[in-house]
């Protein structure tokens, strides 16, 4: 044992020599690991007489600490080192030019809905907006929907426990602008609406256009006439094929729905329903407090999806939802 305090001198110019910590931790495990200098030391110390081993023990232990020390010491300097070189690795030049940036673009539901507020626009009709969350009153009995109408069942609406609900159309907002101001009016009413469905051409939250004209002058004529300008317009297709086809809706009287007829490019290669439209219905107008002898007004709603899927060739409604940038970079 008489040769420990040179042991420890070794290892200290051995430690001092390490300039990484991978070379430093092949020091600790030559005098410290399972099979080191010291550790072999006290497996020895049994060859010793009784009267030797706490004395070599003790010298042992001390050693074992210095050496542990000094690899402390030498390991904090060490990775201090290391951390000042990856900082000055990674210094930034703010004097250098910039590299640029990539510069996103409107999301086609949103290209969409400009599209149609401003087409709309260009005929004087203003944009409104109203409350997500909506009441009884205003989604559904003001609408001429009475309770045991389909369009409150269970599956079509979220309702809120307190008796609220998800808005199921942009409707709601035409009732309120009726309710605040004075004919004439003209307006549409964009804006997110829900229902519970999912699948390849349903969203639980999906976007709507809703349009109100009210006046005293108002006919079947006009509505056609404005909507046949707004479809040639949007789609760019001075001949696109159209058609009213009578329908049913608790707000209008009376109620169509408009179909076109694309060319494949689009994606259609049938007709396809498009949009719902009618006159106003007088009890709607009387709930409001417009005197229905003396007014008269249309209302149409189109999904903007729907739209958008025509216009830009998509398939599946999904994928405008799913942020998918090797989609969204298309547009």
């Amino acid at each position: 044992m008489s040769n420990t305090q040179e042991i420890i001198e070794l290892a200290v110019i051995e430690v001092a020599k390490a300039r990484t910590l991978e070379a430093l931790a092949a020091v600790r495990v030559k005098y410290l690991g399972k099979k080191g200098i010291l550790t072999h030391r006290l497996k020895g110390l049994g060859k010793l007489s009784p009267a030797e081993r706490p004395e070599a023990g003790r010298l042992i232990n001390l050693a074992k600490n210095e050496i542990d020390d000094t690899i402390q010491r030498q390991k904090i300097v060490l990775e201090n080192e290391q951390l000042d070189a990856e900082l000055t690795r990674a210094h930034i030049d703010i004097t250098l030019p910039g590299r640029g940036s990539s510069i996103g673009s409107v999301h086609p539901i949103s290209s969409t809905m400009s599209m149609i507020e401003r087409l709309f626009g260009r005929w004087g009709f203003e944009v409104c907006d109203g409350p997500e969350v909506e009441d009884d009153y205003h989604n559904f009995e003001a609408l001429n929907i009475p309770s045991h109408h389909p369009a409150r069942a269970m599956h079509d609406t979220f309702y809120f426990g307190d008796g609220r609900l998800l808005r199921t159309h942009t409707s709601p907002v035409q009732v309120r602008v009726m309710e605040s101001r004075e004919p004439p009016l003209r307006v549409i009413a964009p804006g997110r609406v829900y229902r519970c469905d999912y699948d390849q051409t349903h969203s639980p939250m999906f976007h709507q256009v809703e349009g109100l004209l009210i006046d005293t002058q108002v006919t079947m004529a006009d509505l056609k006439g404005v909507l046949e300008t707004f479809l040639r317009e949007f789609f760019d297709e001075n001949d696109l094929a159209m058609r009213f086809r009578p329908s049913y809706f608790p707000f209008t009287e009376p109620s169509a729905e408009v179909d076109i007829k694309l060319e494949s490019e689009h994606g259609v290669s049938d007709w396809l329903e498009v949009l719902g439209c009618g006159m106003v219905h007088p009890k709607v107008l009387s709930n409001v407090g417009i005197d229905a002898t003396h007014y008269k007004g249309f209302a149409f709603g189109l999904g903007v999806e729907r739209l958008a899927m025509l216009r830009f060739g998509v398939a599946d409604l999904r994928v405008f939802f799913e942020n998918d940038l090797q989609f969204l970079r298309q547009f």
